[in-house]
């Protein structure tokens, strides 16, 4: 019978962490729509000077729309909504204002991460919005308008006393969960190498299977920081109510790593998407968009064509 009642606590441990306790469920539901109606969804006004930037003679794969793939990761940039089919999140409702602002229809078409670079380059689709950061390598085959900053979030039990991590040394010696081999583990493990050239104590990373037993170890004590992209760390914090922000990073440390709607090499759409972005910039629109999934710490100033990527490692 003891045995009985430990799994069951353990069970609601992990649960409550994880957030699919209802307390949690409610908790996000009352900051996030993922209803399928987005009936909050913000509605622009058509760009003339984007619609004009659109090369005569590009042919959009369905006329009239602007078909876009989304590879379906997560909220708050891309789930599934109630209905299980409807792709909600903040990335659908940027691709739906970029193609109000071209005078379009938008088709989203749900894919495997894997699979976008194959099916962009073959035409199944006009563009990628779907969190693509922009690298050198990807620029050899892929043009880019940028529309969002990449970042990473620390993030910390929400009564933690830790100070604002901005730099290596104020994580020195700190427990920190990451995922093996994800862009965050590249960055603190160098962190911990400068540390330990600085002569303070090195980072020391903990790894762990599912996000519940990442999310249980921060609770219990056995962790100090999470680090993870800053947008699905946000939804954590939404959901759950137990964790906070104790910095940000640069997804490409030490360089500006920026996230960009996605074309084909040459195709000519990539300069109408940057200045559809821009006008969504001006016009305050954008700002609204990222402000409904709670993302405005990620605004741009500024969308761009090309920029300088993340260099070959």
């Amino acid at each position: 019978m003891f045995q009985k009642i430990g799994r069951i606590l353990a069970i609601s441990l992990v649960l409550a962490s994880a957030g699919l306790a209802s307390g949690a469920l409610a908790g996000a539901d009352s900051v996030y729509d993922l209803s399928p109606e987005q009936n909050g969804r913000i509605h622009v006004r058509k760009n003339p000077d984007a619609i004009a930037a659109i090369p005569a003679e590009f042919k959009f794969v369905t006329p009239g729309k602007l078909t876009v793939a989304s590879a379906v990761g997560g909220p708050p940039l891309n789930t599934y909504a109630t209905d299980a089919k409807t792709v909600v999140g903040s990335d659908p409702d940027f691709a739906s204002a970029i193609a109000e602002s071209l005078g379009l229809q938008l088709e989203i078409i749900p894919v495997a991460w894997a699979d976008w670079p194959l099916g962009l380059s073959s035409g199944k689709y006009d563009a990628v919005i779907s969190n693509v950061g922009v690298t050198e390598q990807r620029k050899e085959k892929f043009d880019f308008s940028t529309y969002r900053q990449g970042l990473h979030g620390f993030y910390v039990k929400a009564n933690s006393q830790l100070p604002v991590i901005k730099e290596p040394k104020d994580a020195a010696g700190l427990r920190i969960i990451v995922g093996a081999g994800t862009n965050q583990e590249r960055i603190l493990v160098r962190w911990s190498e400068e540390n330990v050239k600085a002569r303070l104590k090195p980072i020391q990373l903990q790894y762990y299977d599912d996000e519940a037993t990442q999310l249980l170890a921060l609770q219990s004590g056995r962790a100090d920081v999470i680090v993870q992209p800053h947008s699905t760390l946000v939804y954590i914090a939404n959901r759950d109510k137990n964790i906070k922000r104790a910095g940000t990073l640069s997804a490409g440390w030490p360089e500006r790593s920026d996230v960009a709607i996605t074309t084909r090499k040459g195709s000519g759409l990539a300069n109408a998407l940057t200045i559809a972005t821009n006008g969504l910039i001006a016009s305050g629109d954008y700002q609204k968009i990222l402000d409904r999934w709670q993302l405005i710490d990620e605004a741009l100033s500024k969308s761009e064509t090309n920029p300088p990527g993340l260099p070959k490692y």
